[in-house]
C-alpha cells in the first residue's frame, strides 16, 4: 500500500533551492547539566503555522540522583508539547494531571488563560544513570482561544498514527497529514510528526498546509542538491511541492507547520498572547502570587517551592 498516494513523490531536485523561503541556525543555551537549542521564535521567522517556540533539549547524560528539575511555572496563551527521544519527564500542573512521558509519547498541556506546570527526571530514572533527549514546542491558540479553560491530555506512543512504506516512517504527534489525523485536540489547522528516514529515503512533505517546516534532529537531507546537516530549520515557500531525500546515514526529522495566523503574536517569558494588555495582565497575576485566587495555581503535589517573574 502507498503511504501517501495523494502526492507524487517526485525526485528532490525537482524543486528549487528558492523553495527555502528561511534557513533557521538555532541558538545554544547552556543550562549547566544540559544545552537547549532554540530555533523558534528566530529573528526572521516567529512563527511557522501555529508554532512559535521550538527547542532541542539534550542529548544530554546524568549521574545517579542528578537529573532536570524545571519548577513551577505559568504559561498563557499556548498549548505546549513534549516529545522525547530518550529519557522521561514527569509532569505535573495545575489541572491536577500528574503523567510520566517516556519516549514516543505525547503530553499535551493546553495554558488557556493560565496554568502551571513543572517537568522533572523522574524519581524511577534517577536511580542510575539516565539520559535525556527531545523536543518541547509550543502551539499558539487563535485569539478566540485564549481564553480557554486549561486542559491536559496524554497519549501513549501506540495512539499515535504511524505510516510506513520503503525507507520512511512517520509518527504523527498531532493535526492531520498524509491521510490521517491524530487524537490530541487541535485548535487550528496543525501539523508535526517524528519521521525517520533510511539513507537515500524520500519524503514527500505535506501539500495541503500552508505554513511547512523541518527540523532535522539527525542525519542529514538533501533538498534541490544542496545538503543540510542536523541542528538546521528549513521553512519551504508556500505552495511548492518538496521532497527531501536522507544522506548515506539516514535522517530524523521533525515536520511541522499548518495555517498561517492572521497577525504575529506577543511573546514574554512563558506568556503568549494577541496583544501586550494581555501579557502584562498574566504577569501582574504571576507577581501576586495568589495561588487558586486567580488565573494561576501551583500543581497539587508540587507546591514547596516555584519560578518567580523575571525582573
Amino acid at each position: 500500500m502507498s503511504w501517501n498516494p495523494a502526492i507524487e513523490p517526485g525526485c528532490p531536485d525537482e524543486v528549487g533551492v528558492d523553495a527555502i523561503e528561511t534557513v533557521i541556525i538555532p541558538r545554544s543555551r547552556d543550562l549547566g547539566d544540559f544545552e537547549v537549542r532554540r530555533a523558534l521564535p528566530a529573528p526572521k521567522r516567529q512563527m511557522v503555522g501555529p508554532f512559535i517556540f521550538f527547542d532541542q533539549a539534550g542529548p544530554a547524560e546524568f549521574l545517579t540522583g542528578r537529573g532536570v528539575d524545571v519548577r513551577p511555572h505559568p504559561h498563557t496563551g499556548l498549548g505546549t508539547v513534549t516529545y522525547l527521544f530518550r529519557g522521561d519527564f514527569h509532569h505535573r500542573d495545575s489541572t491536577g494531571a500528574d503523567q510520566t512521558i517516556r519516549p514516543g509519547e505525547l503530553n499535551w498541556m493546553v495554558a488557556g488563560r493560565g496554568v502551571t506546570h513543572s517537568e522533572r527526571t523522574s524519581a524511577a530514572a534517577r536511580t542510575g544513570p539516565n539520559s535525556l533527549f527531545g523536543i518541547q514546542t509550543w502551539v499558539a491558540l487563535p485569539d478566540r482561544h485564549e481564553d480557554t479553560a486549561p486542559m491536559f491530555e496524554h497519549h501513549g506512543k501506540e495512539a499515535l498514527p504511524v505510516i510506513e512504506d520503503r525507507g520512511v516512517s512517520v509518527r504523527l504527534i498531532l493535526g492531520d497529514a498524509y491521510g490521517k489525523k491524530a487524537p490530541a485536540t487541535m485548535y487550528s489547522q496543525t501539523f508535526y510528526a517524528d519521521v525517520m528516514l533510511d539513507a537515500g529515503g524520500r519524503l514527500p512533505m505535506p501539500h495541503d498546509h500552508e505554513d511547512r517546516g523541518i527540523y532535522i534532529v539527525e542525519g542529514s537531507i538533501s533538498i534541490a542538491g544542496q545538503d543540510f546537516e542536523a541542528g538546521r530549520m528549513m521553512v519551504f515557500r508556500p505552495g511548492d511541492k518538496i521532497t527531501v531525500a536522507a544522506g548515506s546515514r539516514g535522517a530524523r526529522l521533525m515536520i511541522l507547520g499548518g495555517a498561517t495566523f492572521s497577525g504575529p503574536r506577543y511573546i514574554w517569558w512563558n506568556f503568549v498572547a494577541s496583544s501586550q494588555e494581555r501579557i502584562e495582565e498574566a504577569k501582574a497575576e504571576w507577581r501576586a502570587e495568589n495561588w487558586g485566587k486567580g488565573r494561576f495555581d501551583l500543581p497539587v503535589d508540587d507546591r514547596d517551592e516555584h519560578i518567580p517573574l523575571p525582573d
